[in-house]
């Protein structure tokens, strides 16, 4: 079978014949029909993340599938391959075929698109335990989404939207406003006005920054006295610097969430939200390629020139 291995840190992924995975007791063989791409994935590849899997290995830490055999599934469920550490610290989900650990799969109850199992979870949970576990956002309340238009901005937006929030969407440029949901205003992150007059009115009582990077002490004072900053992502930058003084002085908490450490929760809320997943009522963007541009996708992505999500197909 072919897989996209990565066989040195910080360089391209090749499509390479492997051989076929063997099932161990406890394992499902699942015949993967769709891999996300996501910034995960490029933060492992660098090889200075905490958890390195051993190279070469394939990357994809979530993916869609088909059960071919298992001792827990029944063939021909659609599962959703995620566990926090697929593709991680060991091999993932680009590639045709995986023998993953039973306890790595959530079984869908409602079938979809290959591309929206594929994409889905991740975006969703995340916008939703930022917002609601870790953010108890309230109807009438103000929030900040910075990257709106990605792929757990986007989501943001329509779970803020769907709480009753005021909803205050950050993007990169112009281009996308268009992209926003109406009752959203949107500002652009060089709108040098638009950012001033947030700093003097501190309107949010929640941030939700996917971007983080230089800027994000910024944006924390945005936030009223005793609100929150909920920090999800570094599309922009993965450092920051925040001058203690000032921070004591605008007493907004900064809460950090990483989903590997709340698979649990994270698989609840999919049950919960998959009904509106799977009659449009919550979308997900996404753009495919099919595996052969499995090297193209993850550059596209590198380069912040795709709007929501990138997934491959096999």
């Amino acid at each position: 079978m072919r897989a996209a291995l990565i066989h040195e840190w910080n360089t391209p992924p090749l499509i390479s014949d492997v051989v076929e995975p063997h099932r161990l007791p406890g394992e499902t063989l699942v015949q993967i029909d769709a891999a996300a791409v996501g910034h995960l994935d490029i933060t492992v590849a660098t090889g200075e993340f905490t958890l390195q899997p051993p190279l070469p290995y394939v990357p994809g830490v979530e993916g869609s599938g088909t059960v071919l055999e298992s001792d827990t599934f029944e063939p021909g469920t659609q599962v959703i391959l995620r566990d926090g550490t697929i593709g991680v610290d060991r091999n993932g989900t680009w590639r045709e075929r995986a023998a993953v650990p039973d306890a790595a799969l959530t079984p869908l109850r409602i079938r979809v698109n290959p591309s929206v199992a594929a994409t889905f979870f991740v975006p969703t949970a995340t916008a939703y335990i930022a917002l609601h576990d870790l953010g108890s956002l309230k109807n009438g309340q103000t929030v900040i989404i910075s990257g709106a238009t990605g792929a757990v901005g986007s989501m943001a937006v329509q779970l803020a939207l769907q709480a009753g929030a005021n909803v205050i969407a950050l993007v990169s440029r112009s281009s996308r406003l268009a992209h926003l949901p109406d009752g959203v205003r949107g500002i652009t992150a060089d709108d040098a006005a638009a950012s001033a007059l947030l700093a003097a009115e501190r309107p949010a009582d929640l941030l939700l920054d996917t971007i983080g990077g230089s800027n994000l002490s910024q944006r924390i004072k945005w936030v009223r006295t005793g609100g929150r900053a909920i920090c999800v992502g570094y599309t922009a930058g993965a450092k920051f610097t925040i001058d203690l003084p000032n921070w004591l002085l605008t007493d907004v908490s900064i809460v950090p969430l990483s989903l590997i450490s709340k698979q649990a929760r994270a698989k609840e809320v999919i049950a919960q939200l998959l009904p509106k997943i799977a009659d449009g009522t919550i979308r997900v963007d996404f753009t495919e390629f099919p595996f052969e541009q499995t090297a193209d996708a993850l550059h596209l992505l590198m380069s912040r020139e795709i709007r929501g999500r990138a997934v491959i197909r096999f």
